[in-house]
């Protein structure tokens, strides 16, 4: 199983290397629930001490998909398509999805991915609490004077 690479850490920050996103397949980890490992994925929260988000990196073998649909309590998802292409379905609805494709998610909302093609699917998904966003972009940002130049 390959292992993150921590890259830097500091008062305001957490970085983190996970390679070449080809070699996304040397992921694994144990399901919490069934027990079963799950190759080609990684969760970043504990990795990057994030406090408002989870974000996964994965993959799916071609012509494979998530092996069950799910649901969250409090969570919506975004996904965001990286390479490959196939389907996604949320409740009922099934609709093609391919590299530049980002999908929202309720956490009611009954959901899985199918991956079609010929190569290994990449994707990321975000996890973030329901309705918790209040400030975003450049209404939480504020410039700040920096005069010093790049650390190289």
């Amino acid at each position: 199983m390959k292992q993150i690479k921590d890259l830097s850490q500091g008062t305001n920050h957490t970085a983190i290397d996970l390679d070449n996103l080809e070699k996304l397949m040397q992921y694994s980890l144990l399901h919490p629930v069934n027990k079963k490992e799950i190759e080609g994925k990684v969760f970043l929260k504990d990795a990057i001490k994030s406090t408002g988000s989870e974000i996964s990196f994965n993959s799916l073998a071609p012509k494979s998909e998530q092996p069950y649909f799910h649901i969250h309590r409090k969570n919506e998802e975004t996904y965001i398509i990286l390479k490959g292409f196939g389907l996604f379905q949320v409740d009922d609805k099934c609709f093609d999805i391919k590299e530049g494709s980002v999908i929202r998610v309720a956490p009611d909302g009954i959901r899985g991915i199918r991956n079609s093609s010929d190569e290994t699917m990449t994707y990321i998904v975000i996890q973030s609490k329901e309705n918790s966003l209040q400030e975003y972009s450049t209404g939480d940002g504020t410039r700040v004077p920096f005069e010093s130049k790049w650390k190289e």
